[in-house]
């Protein structure tokens, strides 16, 4: 199982193992239990696998979970070119920064649920016609046989 909840302007992600990964919304930080994350490479730590790329000076991450593939995009002011659309492979749940431009940048790219997060969260669900009520905590279970994305307004 995989549980998401924010907390303050932190994004966290537990597994069933109750590994926990941050993901500082305001200084675009991420950490896995207590090791940081800044620099692009693979890691592993607690059976969690994490790839982070650099493009156009721009970090993102991508996490396999429990057979899930959790990308975090905090960023929206970059050109969506070949070399980053090729990195973003099979998404089951992608947290994106929720904003006025991010909408063009989700439906380049096929993702299984999608979660915004920030401040413009209610202005991204609004401009993708997406009125869903906030929820406190996401819990995805082992299965997902979505056809189409699901949004999940996560409080």
């Amino acid at each position: 199982m995989i549980e998401i909840v924010n907390v303050g302007n932190i994004l966290q992600i537990k597994n069933s193992d109750n590994v926990i990964v941050r993901c500082n919304k305001d200084t675009y930080e991420v950490a896995i239990d207590d090791y940081k994350i800044d620099f692009p490479g693979e890691y592993e730590k607690s059976w969690i696998l994490l790839e982070v790329a650099e493009f156009q000076e721009k970090l993102f991450y991508s996490f396999l979970i429990e057979g899930k593939v959790v990308f975090v995009l905090f960023y929206d002011d970059f050109e969506l070119k070949e070399e980053i659309i090729s990195f973003f492979w099979d998404i089951d749940i992608l947290l994106v920064v929720g904003s006025k431009n991010a909408p063009k940048i989700v439906e380049n790219i096929e993702a299984r649920v999608v979660i915004p997060f920030g401040e413009g969260k209610d202005l991204f669900l609004h401009t993708l016609g997406q009125h869903k009520e906030e929820i406190e905590t996401f819990k995805l279970k082992w299965e997902m046989w979505l056809e189409n994305t699901e949004f999940i307004n996560l409080k």
